[in-house]
């Protein structure tokens, strides 16, 4: 059993402010976190930007479209938000699931995964490298990225995953840090480039996420 019905899922249409979504995620996270609101996931698409992560090196950013550059407050380096590319936000409590990090970051990628092979992607996990990889050799691309904040074992932010955004504009950052490899996109792949279809696979594949964050759950 699965607990969807008690966590909203919301989904926004049109091009949400940077500022307008991280100040709502915080809201949310202190209302889930005082008992005044439902978890919350929060698919939306942003205008073109950049987020720098609390790790991020002044040196990976190059911006010569001169996007604005919004300080995420979740951990990581730099990452490109815009038009085409879907955004999940989870405010989610992992008091009442086993306040384990590891197992909730362990259980997102394998959503994304799971989400992406309904899209006809088969995309994996790549040891020592962050966000979900496809293709291999010369092929070999990121199409999802991943990026946390957890505060009072309430989540904040959570992962993109690159359905037809315009892949020129990562080249005005090093995207998370990683210079080898490019970006992909489902459109780039010849897959459906609808949000709405992505949208689907990634709730039909929600339960499954929900069941890995148990704590009876092991941990690869």
């Amino acid at each position: 059993m699965t607990d969807t019905g008690t966590i909203e899922w919301s989904v926004s249409d049109g091009l949400t402010p940077y500022a307008e979504a991280l100040a709502a995620m915080e809201r949310r996270a202190v209302a889930v976190r005082d008992g005044t609101a439902r978890e919350l996931v929060w698919l939306l698409e942003h205008p073109p930007l950049f987020t720098a992560g609390t790790s991020a090196n002044p040196a990976e950013l190059f911006n010569p479209l001169g996007f604005p550059v919004f300080e995420a407050g979740r951990g990581g380096r730099y990452t490109y938000h815009g038009p085409g590319q879907r955004v999940c936000y989870l405010v989610l409590d992992l008091e009442q699931r086993g306040k384990d990090i590891r197992r909730f970051v362990h259980a997102l990628e394998g959503w994304m995964i799971a989400a992406l092979a309904e899209a006809g992607v088969a995309a994996r996990r790549e040891p020592g490298r962050i966000g979900i990889w496809t293709g291999r050799g010369a092929e070999e691309a990121k199409i999802g990225a991943i990026g946390l904040r957890v505060k009072r074992w309430v989540t904040l932010h959570g992962f993109a995953i690159n359905v037809a955004p315009d892949l020129a504009h990562f080249g005005g950052i090093v995207p998370c840090g990683i210079a080898d490899y490019g970006v992909t996109s489902l459109a780039k792949l010849g897959r459906d480039p609808s949000m709405a279809a992505l949208d689907a696979a990634l709730n039909r594949t929600f339960p499954c996420f929900l069941n890995d964050l148990s704590p009876n759950q092991q941990v690869a």
